[in-house]
């Protein structure tokens, strides 16, 4: 198994290989997204701002406004909050093509604590105008939208968590932005999961299964532009659709959901699994995850 951050980082450096345009701006944390290689490579394309967070993404801003793509990596809590107001007024607003990858997302983060978990990152994004917001799953999931996110022509948010994924795509399976994935077809129920999240739905799947609950696994990877079709075919077919998220069930997938139903006029019920706002805690992740009850059987 890959960890998507290392998927990630392996993808930049393909594109840089195929683009000049493309470049990497961090915060000293090369090696926890996979730049290094990257930084052999193009050292004249990678700039390290150091524990900067703000000065990175005004530095990534300066660059796509002279013509390059820029890659801006830091840890989630610090790219969606301590940056925010750059990547609001500096990218959004001027709508440069720059992605920002906040890695180490959620409960995942594990040992470093809640300092460093960011629980509330999509949540925000999701509210800044003009700007993409991508959690894909999967390492090949990953690979497709980093290619998808540097020509996006505009800003993007591309979540990213710190453990090993198990894959569930085949290689060059195709992800469009503003799409989702059926992962497994059910008749009575909807699991709705993007992330870390998607794993734990497909294991709930198979113990509704043995339940005899017919449950259907929909990978929900792009959160903005969101897939408002499929929760309304769900809406309509399903007794219930349950969202499953390493993330604040405030304003992450669940609020997605609950929007697009009432949107609609959809009573279909609706639970959500996620960190009932709460800030985490250090720890092993495993360990948080059953202590904030994100795991195949809390879903159940």
């Amino acid at each position: 198994m890959t960890a998507n951050r290392v998927a990630m980082g392996e993808t930049v450096l393909e594109l840089a290989r195929e683009d000049e345009r493309i470049c990497i701006v961090e915060s000293d944390i090369a090696g926890s997204v996979n730049f290094t290689p990257f930084i052999q490579t193009f050292p004249e394309r990678h700039f390290d701002c150091g524990i900067a967070e703000q000065n990175m993404v005004g530095v990534a801003a300066g660059l796509a406004s002279c013509g390059y793509i820029p890659f801006v990596a830091s840890f989630a809590v610090f790219a969606s909050m301590r940056a925010l107001d750059q990547v609001r007024n500096a990218l959004c607003y001027n709508h440069f093509p720059v992605v920002v990858v906040g890695s180490h997302a959620g409960l995942e983060t594990g040992p470093d604590g809640a300092t460093h978990q960011a629980v509330e990152d999509v949540a925000i994004m999701r509210a800044v105008p003009g700007i993409t917001v991508l959690a894909p799953s999967t390492p090949v999931m990953t690979r497709a939208l980093t290619r998808a996110a540097a020509y996006a022509g505009g800003p993007v948010y591309l979540r990213l968590g710190r453990d090993k994924m198990e894959e569930h795509y085949e290689d060059g399976e195709k992800f469009e932005i503003g799409g989702s994935k059926m992962l497994k077809e059910g008749e009575d129920v909807a699991i709705m999961a993007y992330g870390n999240m998607v794993t734990p739905a497909m294991r709930a799947a198979e113990q509704l299964k043995e339940k005899g609950v017919s449950a259907s696994v929909i990978d929900m990877y792009s959160l903005k532009p969101f897939d408002e079709a499929r929760v309304i075919a769900e809406g309509k077919s399903k007794k219930v659709i349950i969202t499953a998220e390493d993330h604040n069930i405030i304003g992450g997938l669940f609020g997605a959901v609950a929007e697009t139903l009432a949107k609609n006029g959809i009573g279909c019920k609706t639970a959500p699994v996620g960190v009932e706002d709460k800030l985490g805690k250090a720890g092993n992740s495993a360990d948080l995850f059953r202590m904030y009850g994100l795991t195949a059987e809390n879903i159940v």
